[in-house]
């Protein structure tokens, strides 16, 4: 009896804060260097970049992706909502480059804070951030569809 008290409280708790948990998807943004001259990517584009299989720009200018540790919370919702893949199939797709040599893995960076810093300073550079910011002369907003 005791269990089913639980569980039913487990599954309230996890319905109230679903909301929360979709809202949170939606304050994330794409962001790249002022430098290139995509203004809106494809969700298959944006994920092809994260992956590493895209290494340039349309415009032949390498892309330098940024990205937090894979543990991070807003690392995680960016790739479960916005790219639609598990963080650690990421993973397992950087790791596998960069032991057979086709590749190399994104730069990994501590906190947002840095990702944004980095990505206003790296000429072809992307990331993301959680919160909302405008576009300057050194970051772009990238829309995504």
């Amino acid at each position: 009896m005791q269990m089913v008290k639980y569980l039913r409280l487990m599954f309230c708790v996890g319905v109230l804060a679903l909301p929360f948990v979709c809202t949170a998807a939606e304050g994330i943004q794409v962001v790249a260097n002022a430098s290139v001259q995509v203004k809106e990517l494809p969700v298959a584009s944006l994920r092809a970049i994260f992956s590493m299989r895209v290494r340039n720009w349309p415009n032949g200018d390498p892309v330098r992706v940024f990205v937090l540790p894979d543990r991070h919370d807003l690392h995680t919702s960016f790739s479960k909502k916005i790219l639609r893949i598990y963080p650690y199939v990421l993973r397992d797709t950087w790791d596998r480059m960069v032991f057979t040599g086709t590749g190399q893995a994104p730069i990994e960076v501590a906190n947002a804070d840095e990702l944004m810093q980095l990505v206003a300073e790296t000429p072809g550079a992307i990331g993301y951030v959680n919160k909302e910011i405008p576009s300057n002369e050194t970051i772009r907003i990238l829309q995504i569809r």
